[in-house]
């Protein structure tokens, strides 16, 4: 059990650190327990379908499970959960309306078309709401009975979307019996309102899966990125018929954040498949095409024609840049009507390969995502990480690190891509552009680990892990799960976990790794301060929230230059003492937080 304080007695918070966070902590309330939290209430949920009830499984679970104790309930692949999140959004529409409307009527005529399963509202340039009926053709029916506007002295496009502008005819009627609507929430928590979860947690371990509870991809938000891939889809079918446009990367692996952009490509694969089906008796039949002298240009065609149209006829696509010279050519854009932040490319399978592996390491075990989130949190809060293109460590690397972290445990929590690999049938194989990329699909076959840590423990020793890892000769690989020799100089070195003669972390500078492992130290420095019970009264930050000021850098940088010895050394040296000791004192690893009963 986790201890929850000394009944009228005030919880000892950690390390001296209140200084540095005054003003902040004068709006902190720390006196009321923190209660559950609650969840907006939508009709999304009336009518369930299996994914949806697999993630109210998944955000039960991320909320406090004991280590060990994992979901035993069979788990679903990847590409099944794709499949049917596409189903779902193919019968979906998304409909703008004014504020004032009864949420009753407004149902009940949308009835008319077919039943609906679900829906939500939520604000972005207004209030719009996504619809789900239960079949795909009340989406055609609602499309019959809607009119092009009337533009006034202007022109409209007569484009058929799946996108809608709801107007009232009698508003008066629709006031009176108005409701109020409850909106999906789509954004982060602020600074504030995290620190104040944080502060209020009852252990280091419940900050954590409290971070994640709150920064994750919610179902209407998860929802909402499936439901915009499709539209862009319904845009390139005009081109292409048999096309599908994928969601890849942190939107679909289990590590997105709400607020992170939406990366897409667009697979032509499926098209030649159809071929075979038709051939019949001696006769070949191929379809007439254009030729281009390589793939690459045929890239850059096909993503300038999409990306032209977005531009021009595409609802709510605005700011459309045609990046086509890039090493991987995309069309980015911003979709106002969703607010996400849009990048589209083409047969980018590997890349949806290396979000399906990340899908699997993170439902392998609950500790795994809420470690990466933290992590990624405390880097971002550091600036250790940024939105822009630059020498800074990405977080597809820092949440590589932490795969490979887990890997080194003893016994390992997350198996290495090698044993994964071992595990795989012939339905598995995956050979993508001549890079192996097989591994076993069906988390039901993969062994959960018998390693019990808690998340307070982990957080701990990965800073102190990459806080003394010889960046300077070894290479991180989850292929085979240990520190090996770097094939290149590059300061940090972690192979891509595919495409193995690639380096995914080779734009980070050597001062932006080095300020990794200074904060790294110091923070492990702290965690053990607290570990050992060196706290203040008067402290009122503690745990992962004493990690995430972003002053904590500033003040490693300024005493940097008063020492004479680097606060490096100086830390390594204090860990060293620290670890020495706890040989003396055991670790307590059971997530219970230890409570001063001194006033």
């Amino acid at each position: 059990m986790r201890s929850r304080g000394v009944p009228g007695r005030p919880r000892v918070r950690p390390p001296a650190m209140a200084a540095r966070a005054a003003g902040l902590l004068t709006r902190v309330p720390l006196g009321a327990r923190r209660g559950p939290a609650v969840r907006p209430a939508h009709g999304l949920l009336s009518c369930p379908g299996p994914v949806a009830a697999d993630v109210s499984k998944e955000e039960r679970a991320s909320g406090g499970a004991e280590p060990g104790s994992e979901d035993r309930t069979p788990k679903k692949r990847f590409f099944e959960v794709q499949k049917e999140r596409r189903e779902q959004a193919q019968r979906s529409v998304l409909i703008h309306f004014p504020n004032k409307i009864s949420e009753k009527k407004f149902l009940k005529y949308l009835s008319q078309h077919g039943p609906v399963n679900n829906h939500f509202f939520y604000e972005s340039f207004g209030l719009y709401a996504v619809v789900e009926f239960c079949q795909k053709e009340s989406v055609a029916s609602l499309q019959s009975v809607t009119r092009t506007p009337s533009m006034g002295t202007e022109a409209a496009i007569p484009f058929r979307s799946r996108c809608f502008h709801l107007k009232l005819k009698n508003a008066s009627n629709q006031t009176s019996e108005q409701s109020s609507i409850s909106r999906s929430n789509q954004s982060p928590p602020s600074s504030k309102k995290l620190f104040e979860l944080l502060c209020d947690a009852e252990s280091v371990d419940d900050q954590l899966n409290t971070l994640l509870k709150e920064f994750q991809l919610t179902e209407e938000n998860t929802k909402l990125r499936y439901f915009t891939c499709s539209l862009i889809e319904d845009i390139a079918a005009a081109y292409f018929p048999d096309c599908a446009v994928r969601p890849f990367g942190s939107s679909v692996n289990g590590f997105g954040k709400l607020g992170c952009d939406l990366d897409m490509f667009l697979d032509l694969d499926e098209i030649g498949k159809f071929s075979d089906h038709k051939n019949l008796g001696n006769f070949l039949m191929e379809f007439q095409v254009k030729n281009v002298p390589s793939e690459r240009i045929a890239t850059q065609k096909i993503l300038s024609v999409i990306g032209e149209c977005l531009d021009h006829f595409g609802p709510g696509c605005v700011g459309v840049q045609k990046i086509l010279n890039a090493r991987c050519p995309l069309v980015r854009f911003s979709h106002q009507p969703s607010g996400f932040q849009c990048d589209l490319t083409t047969n980018n399978r590997i890349a949806l390969k290396s979000s399906e592996l990340l899908y699997i390491y993170g439902a392998l075990d609950s500790r795994v995502r809420a470690l990466v989130f933290s992590i990624r949190c405390w880097a971002r809060a550091h600036s250790l990480t940024s939105s822009i293109p630059g020498a800074w460590i990405t977080n597809f690397s820092l949440t590589m690190m932490v795969i490979f972290f887990l890997q080194r445990r003893s016994p390992p929590i997350l198996p290495t891509l090698d044993y994964l690999k071992s595990l795989a049938d012939a339905e598995d194989k995956c050979v993508i552009e001549g890079h192996n990329c097989t591994f076993v699909c069906d988390l039901n076959r993969i062994k959960p680990s018998g390693n019990t840590e808690t998340l307070e423990l982990l957080l701990r020793e990965f800073f102190e892990y990459f806080g003394n890892f010889a960046f300077n000769k070894n290479s991180i690989n989850i292929r085979q799960g240990r520190e090996q020799n770097k094939p290149e100089p590059s300061p940090l070195h972690i192979q891509n976990p595919f495409e193995t003669s690639l380096n995914i972390s080779k734009n980070v500078s050597q001062s932006q790794l080095q300020k990794f492992v200074d904060l790294a130290r110091e923070s492990a420095w702290i965690l053990h301060q607290e570990g050992n019970d060196h706290r203040s009264p008067s402290s009122k930050l503690w745990g992962l929230a004493a990690l995430l000021l972003p002053s904590v850098a500033k003040n490693v940088s300024q005493a940097k230059r008063k020492r004479k010895k680097p606060a490096s050394e100086r830390v390594k040296n204090l860990l060293e003492s620290i670890k020495s000791t706890s040989t003396e004192n055991s670790t307590n690893t059971n997530g219970t937080r230890t409570v001063s009963t001194q006033a």
